[in-house]
């Protein structure tokens, strides 16, 4: 084999392959999302066991292959094992995951999307933040990396920027009360407004600084599930776990 390359990243997914291997895929911030094998992982004695398991992240040397890489060696800084002592965090922890999987591929630059995914399963760590409020300050960022985030600060119809009482999916954003007429729209009062305006718009280490009150964060889940169901019929398997298992989207 040739010279390794030392990339930094997270293992999204992880599956068996013959007796004691496996194939890995790794969000790196240097080639995006890559696929990798891991001879010998399975084996009760592998240094890199652990490192081939979902949410190890870290710097991993790797060899690349013609279509596939194979992981020589990993210094893993966080395995965030906590997920594993809170079955609730972990459920969302998979679903962030897959969602970075599905929304990434190889030779893209990882760095946003990997700060955003690592950043997001810390805030699941934090006792005080609900995980309702950190899957939909994931999913509105995520939206902001695809460049496809509703336009909350203006009036989707007339461009006023004052009196946006109403949120609709189809027009991508706000609706003032005169252009409320015909049109299909969610009503929301300042609190959820500003959360939206923050979460979209908040460097992304301020993302994780602030809760919301129940009626709000029930509202903010109803506009932002509504809004990806609007525009991504993609079934996440691990979203379905999810309501399977709170009973919350």
């Amino acid at each position: 084999m040739g010279q390794t390359i030392v990339l930094t990243g997270m293992v999204l997914s992880a599956m068996p392959v013959g007796d004691y291997d496996k194939r890995i895929q790794i969000l790196t911030r240097e080639r995006g999302k890559i696929a990798a094998f891991v001879r010998g992982a399975r084996r009760p004695n592998s240094a890199l066991l652990a490192a081939s398991s979902p949410f190890s992240f870290g710097q991993f040397e790797v060899f690349e292959g013609k279509s596939a890489y194979t992981v020589a060696k990993a210094s893993i800084l966080h395995y965030f094992r906590e997920l594993a002592q809170n079955l609730d965090a972990a459920y969302y922890g998979f679903y962030f995951l897959e969602m970075a999987s599905y929304y990434t591929q190889e030779n893209m630059d990882g760095t946003d999307f990997l700060n955003l995914l690592y950043l997001s399963l810390k805030a699941l760590l934090h006792k005080t933040l609900p995980n309702q409020l950190v899957r939909r300050i994931y999913e509105l960022r995520v939206l902001v990396l695809l460049g496809e985030y509703p336009d909350v600060f203006s009036c989707m119809k007339c461009g006023r920027r004052d009196g946006l009482y109403y949120f609709s999916a189809v027009r991508h954003g706000m609706l003032c009360m005169d252009c409320l007429k015909g049109e299909r729209a969610v009503p929301l009062d300042e609190s959820v407004l500003y959360a939206l305006q923050y979460i979209l718009t908040a460097p992304l280490e301020k993302l994780y600084t602030f809760t919301l009150s129940t009626p709000v964060l029930a509202r903010l889940a109803e506009i932002v599930s509504g809004y990806i169901q609007q525009y991504n019929d993609h079934e996440f398997k691990s979203e379905a776990m999810l309501e399977e298992k709170s009973g919350i989207l």
